[in-house]
């Protein structure tokens, strides 16, 4: 198969999966195997092109970060406690991450370890989803301090191939009493700093070696994954207020015993 083919590919699984509770690097690392190929040589590819879909957070919210933004200027009390609770939510992955970043990397490859989680998280959605108290805190900016760290620390458990970020950050905000929107905003715009963190860290890591895949292939997968992130984002909000998690979850239950079952013969 033609490179530049894989590359629409993959740009179309990130832009599809970035901000679905699914896991988009587990979805990645399923689609290298389903592909045929090696893992290694596409990991550099598939966490820069995850800056195609953040770019679609930029373009879809412009007005809530010029608000924030001029609301900073004006010190509005709004529009610091929402840079405080993105702030406090990213540092436990920031600092946890650099910890203990060869152990993530050394799952990066685990085809299995995706699936297995893809069917774990599933189970958890449908549990939280089941018991989740009242969600009645509306807005990122109305997010108490305590419950934004209480997120971030959450969102560590995608370190874990499969786990989801988005998914962790989301459930983590609804069984806090976030409403589903808000919480679904919440992973939205933590995944800008996140991803882009992990971004420059794989960038540095690789700067004298990008391997063979090239910018030219980069650039096609991270266009093509800001396309479909910005048609994804508005639909999945649509889903969500309507009928909640529970769909995503039974794709991820079905979709991770469809790989398992796949990996066992193949």
């Amino acid at each position: 198969m033609p490179l530049f083919l894989v590359a629409i590919i993959l740009g179309i699984v990130e832009g599809v999966t970035e901000f679905l509770p699914v896991s988009s690097t587990g979805h990645l690392i399923l689609a290298n195997a389903l592909l045929g190929f090696d893992p290694e040589t596409w990991k550099v590819f598939n966490v820069v092109i995850q800056l195609g879909a953040m770019l679609a957070v930029v373009v879809l919210y412009w007005r809530t970060f010029l608000a924030v933004i001029t609301g900073l200027a004006s010190r509005q009390p709004g529009a610091w406690r929402f840079v405080r609770n993105l702030l406090v939510a990213f540092l436990p992955a920031a600092i946890i991450g650099l910890v203990l970043h060869k152990q993530v990397e050394a799952l990066l490859g685990s085809a299995h370890v995706v699936a297995w989680a893809l069917i774990v998280g599933g189970i958890a959605i449908l549990v939280v989803e089941r018991n989740a108290g009242e969600q009645s805190i509306a807005g990122v900016a109305e997010i108490p301090l305590t419950k934004a760290v209480s997120i971030g620390f959450i969102q560590c458990l995608a370190m874990i191939p499969g786990v989801s970020r988005s998914g962790a950050t989301i459930l983590g905000a609804v069984s806090l009493g976030v409403e589903r929107r808000t919480a679904a905003e919440f992973s939205f715009f933590l995944a800008l700093p996140t991803m882009l963190g992990a971004t420059v860290l794989e960038l540095y890591k690789n700067r004298h070696d990008m391997g063979p895949i090239g910018l030219d292939l980069i650039g096609i997968g991270f266009v093509v994954s800001f396309i479909v992130a910005t048609v994804v984002i508005k639909a999945f909000l649509a889903i969500v207020t309507k009928r909640g998690f529970g769909p995503f979850a039974w794709y991820r239950i079905v979709a991770g015993i469809a790989a398992l079952a796949w990996l066992g013969i193949r």
